[in-house]
C-alpha cells in the first residue's frame, strides 16, 4: 500500500501523466526531460537530456551525414548504460531525444 501512495504523490507532486511517461522540464536548469521510471515495485524519478542542445531526433529521410553520426556516437558512448533498461537515464535519452 505505502508503494501505492508514494507512486501517487510522485505523479503528483511532478505533475506526471504517470509511470514511465517522460515529461519535458523547460524550467530545469540543467535536464530537459524527467520521468518516473517504474519496474516491479521500485520506483525512481529520472531528469535526463541537457537542457538546450538540439538532438539528432528520429530517424529521417535525407538526414545530414553529421547528424547520423552523432546518433551513432551517442549509442556507441552509452550502450551499456541503455542496456540496463528503464531505471537508467541513458535509457530515456536513448527513447525520447536520440
Amino acid at each position: 500500500m505505502a508503494h501505492e501512495t508514494r507512486r501517487a504523490n510522485l505523479i503528483k507532486k511532478h505533475n506526471l501523466k504517470g509511470v514511465n511517461k517522460p515529461k519535458r522540464t523547460p524550467s530545469h536548469p540543467k535536464k530537459s526531460h524527467m520521468v518516473l521510471a517504474q519496474e516491479g515495485h521500485k520506483l525512481k524519478l529520472i531528469r535526463f537530456g541537457q537542457q538546450g542542445v538540439k538532438t539528432a531526433g528520429k530517424p529521417k529521410k535525407g538526414e545530414s551525414a553529421k547528424q547520423k553520426a552523432r546518433r551513432k556516437s551517442f549509442k556507441a558512448r552509452h550502450g551499456k548504460n541503455i542496456a540496463k533498461g528503464k531505471m537508467s537515464a541513458a535509457y530515456w535519452a536513448d527513447k525520447v531525444k536520440w
